[in-house]
């Protein structure tokens, strides 16, 4: 079978929070995006990956007097504040030191979230044995040593393998109170399935009207089905205005996010309504394996309208038909793949200094730093951002930089270091960039306007340079601003140019200005095009208000959840595949 979903051919919406292929623009994204936020309230999730964990010890403490330990383990996920959460245990392994478990863990991998985990080695007593694992109380085994890390540090090592120091005692209370006793090794490795894609392209006919002096504005959504038993959605077509024979641009399925290709998927059709109350059209309920069989035997499926609740009335089947143009099964190198291969994620920030922000010495200021360690909007950003990006970046040493100020005794600056040197932008670590923006507020004079062309053009050249070089970096700058840009036309071409990089650009802007230029930025209506008429390749800017997040989700899932799929966006566009 041919691949008639290639990556030529491929745009529009595809798996939720997939992104794999190039998006393409329509005048149809108002809709498109208001679809988006109803299905989300259903249960749409973002790109996400299942990786296993592998669990082994070394050199453990022996507990026993004649006999060795017989160790498990007990892993916990960590939320901010600090409480443990339960999520498996491993099998007891007998009279062993140097234990290999055999149970795995599987845990779903997020990019945009710091996945804490902690590991406790525990020594069953003889007397438990032949209890169920699940119904051990923990209390009652011996404490052999602990070990933390995040999901992203394993993740990060190439070959998905991290050794961690197994300690006794409280760790956080100093080297006095605490004692090494043994290793533990941590091994991620990503799901088949979670690499297996399957493409589709779907059409109908004969779609019944919906409205009253119109065509239909029609769109799929497909959901599959909880072990609860409720649905959920994980893929969507975009909205096509006025048509009752729809053909839908090519959408991507994983089979991690199907269950298996036998299990049963429900493919609603929509008519788009700009209040959010949709009216369905019609359903079938297929497998990826009945989708299959419909684009191989060239037949279709008719849609029906299900019997009301509590009524012994059939489903009621529609002269609509569903029909598969294209129906393609590959293995897909995944954003994971690429980390185990050598590559990073060069982070980089540059800080609005426009007077518009206000005098950084009053409580008034967006710029003002609290005695009490509250961190303004600029530190929150850096710091939601920057605690998620650094397990990518191995030396962590950042590119810094400051825009709209005045050094002391020189002219306004457009991109200056925000370390203060002539000769280097880098500074050391998420505290490194604190300081030196704090450092900054004092020795620069607030000015202005908003210019966003030159920190563009800098960090395409970091990016270029790395290219150059072969380096396996993804460069990604995080811009935070007040105001409204200045030059619009200017950044719009440094960002055409830099599409050509491997570089990301996330925004985030605070306080209560008009952000309307950062939305024609973001690029997701229409591409952008530069002064001499050339379109950007690929979208390469994710903006948020951050008035916007501030009560739901954090800065950093807004802005992040989509990097890894411009990260493999840049990749298959430039064909690089890892080896």
């Amino acid at each position: 079978m041919g691949n008639c979903c290639s990556e030529e051919n491929r745009g529009g919406h595809s798996a939720v929070g997939g992104g794999t292929g190039a998006h393409v623009a329509n005048q149809n994204n108002g809709h498109n995006e208001a679809v988006g936020a109803v299905l989300k309230s259903r249960g749409y999730q973002g790109l996400y990956t299942h990786v296993e964990l592998s669990l082994s010890a070394t050199d453990l403490r022996d507990r026993d007097v004649l006999s060795k330990s017989d160790p498990m383990v007990v892993i916990y996920s960590k939320g901010r504040d600090g409480s443990l959460q339960e999520l498996g245990r491993t099998e007891v392994v007998p009279n062993s030191l140097n234990p290999k478990w055999i149970t795995k863990y599987t845990i779903a991998y997020h990019f945009e979230t710091v996945q804490n985990l902690v590991f406790r080695v525990l020594d069953v007593d003889s007397q438990f044995h032949n209890h169920d694992i699940k119904m051990l109380k923990l209390e009652e085994q011996d404490f052999l040593g602990e070990a933390s890390c995040t999901l992203s540090q394993i993740v990060t090592k190439s070959n998905g393998s991290l050794t961690l120091d197994l300690i006794r005692g409280e760790q956080s209370s100093g080297p006095t109170h605490s004692q090494k006793s043994g290793k533990l090794t941590v091994c991620a490795e990503e799901s088949v399935a979670s690499k297996t894609t399957v493409e589709l392209k779907l059409r109908c006919s004969e779609l019944v009207s919906k409205d009253l002096f119109s065509k239909s504005d029609p769109f799929l959504v497909i959901s599959k089905s909880t072990e609860s038993g409720m649905m959920v959605p994980i893929c969507k077509t975009e909205v096509i205005k006025d048509d009752h024979s729809p053909n839908w641009k090519p959408i991507s399925l994983t089979i991690q996010q199907v269950g298996s290709k036998d299990s049963p998927l429900t493919i609603e059709c929509y008519d788009f309504d700009s209040n959010g109350k949709h009216d369905l059209i019609g359903k079938v309920q297929k497998s990826l394996t009945d989708l299959e069989v419909l684009h191989s035997t060239g037949s279709s499926a008719n849609l029906f309208i299900p019997a009301a609740v509590g009524q012994n009335s059939q489903n009621k089947v529609l002269k609509s038909q569903l029909f598969v143009e294209c129906f393609f099964e590959k293995t897909q190198h995944t954003f994971l793949d690429y980390l185990a291969w050598g590559y990073e994620i060069n982070f980089m920030v540059a800080i609005d200094f426009t007077a518009s922000n206000g005098n950084p010495r009053l409580p008034d200021s967006l710029h003002y730093i609290d005695p009490s360690g509250r961190p303004n909007d600029y530190q929150r950003a850096i710091l939601d951002s920057g605690e998620v990006l650094q397990f990518y970046d191995r030396d962590r040493r950042y590119p810094a930089w400051g825009f709209g100020a005045r050094p002391i005794d020189g002219p306004v600056s457009h991109c200056f270091n925000l370390n203060g040197s002539s000769d280097y932008s880098e500074v050391e670590g998420i505290q490194g960039i604190m300081t030196a923006y704090m450092s900054a507020l004092y020795n620069v004079s607030l000015a202005g306007p908003t210019i966003f062309g030159p920190v563009v053009t800098s960090a395409a050249n970091i990016a270029n340079q790395s290219l150059m070089k072969g380096e396996r970096k993804y460069c990604v700058l995080l811009i935070i601003t007040d105001g409204v840009i200045t030059d619009l036309q200017e950044t719009m071409d440094a960002l055409v140019h830099a599409a050509d990089m491997p570089l990301s650009i996330l925004i985030v802007g605070v306080g209560g200005a008009d952000f309307k230029e950062m939305e024609i930025l973001d690029a997701d209506k229409q591409r952008l095009e530069s002064t001499r008429g050339r379109v950007a390749v690929r979208d390469i800017v994710q903006f948020v208000p951050f008035r916007d997040v501030q009560g739901g989700d954090s800065v950093l899932q807004a802005l992040l959840a989509e990097l890894p799929s411009q990260f493999l966006e840049y990749m298959r566009l430039k064909r690089i595949r890892p080896t």
